[in-house]
């Protein structure tokens, strides 16, 4: 299949539109060899470049796929293709915006934790991607003198996202992440979730009360004695030794620093 553009810039971007939207006509200009007819010619790539992005996206989504079904998948992602198209030549990049766009999906809104599933599925796989860094361990703390601890900052690993959500998303995801049977749950828990690779796996955490403050603040560079103070403000339940615990634990920091000094 080529083409004889005038101005090759916008013909491509016309090309390019016209294989995600069907609503388009064949681009003018286009020739396939032999005699073969261009628009069915075309429509039959346009057809294997939808299917493609569709795959990408079961790839990244099994949960949301579990949970929704085959056919009903494959008919929102193919809408949301439509409207957002790739922006990255590499497959696993697709679907960034694909949580967003389940939030907003009319089809979808019986479900509304479904959207957070999501999430955390695209960021289970943002983390099995991230750079690769050493994590910081729990002997690390064993220099620092107990007058400097509320003053210490943390340095995020990239493989670390915290995702929130008022509802059992956390739950729901494992359990359709899993070949197990799938049970009754009351998703109107809310569930907040830690994204980790401490080693090689990915690691999903469900965390206590106050921990997706206190962990936010950490990585947005507050010292730990204001993060404790916001997670304490958040849930009085709020466990500093099980948390600080469970996060170093978790990998989710490269480094740790006193005060504003690096």
């Amino acid at each position: 299949m080529n083409f004889e553009p005038q101005s090759a810039q916008p013909y491509a971007q016309q090309f390019a539109r016209g294989l995600i939207n069907p609503a388009f006509e064949t681009p003018e200009g286009l020739v396939v060899p032999f005699g073969n007819d261009v628009d069915m010619r075309y429509n039959i790539y346009r057809n294997n470049v939808a299917v493609s992005l569709i795959e990408a996206l079961a790839a990244v989504f099994p949960a949301v796929q579990r949970i929704t079904g085959n056919e009903f998948f494959r008919a929102m992602a193919r809408f949301h293709l439509r409207a957002t198209p790739p922006k990255s030549p590499l497959l696993f990049e697709y679907g960034q915006d694909f949580p967003d766009f389940i939030e907003s999906y009319e089809y979808a809104r019986f479900m509304p934790w479904l959207a957070d599933v999501a999430r955390i599925e695209r960021a289970w796989l943002d983390a099995y991607h991230a750079e690769d860094l050493p994590v910081l361990e729990t002997h690390a703390f064993a220099s620092v003198e107990a007058a400097a601890l509320t003053s210490l900052r943390f340095i995020r690993h990239p493989a670390s996202h915290i995702v929130r959500s008022s509802f059992s998303a956390v739950s729901i995801f494992a359990m359709n992440r899993s070949d197990e049977p799938i049970t009754h749950l009351d998703a109107s828990e809310p569930e907040d979730a830690l994204i980790t690779r401490p080693d090689f796996d990915v690691t999903v955490t469900r965390l206590p009360p106050g921990g997706a403050t206190f962990i936010s603040q950490l990585f947005n560079g507050e010292s730990l004695g204001d993060s404790v103070a916001a997670a304490l403000n958040d849930s009085p339940a709020f466990d500093l030794p099980a948390n600080l615990n469970g996060v170093i634990s978790a990998g989710a920091f490269t480094a740790m620093r006193i005060g504003d000094h690096t």
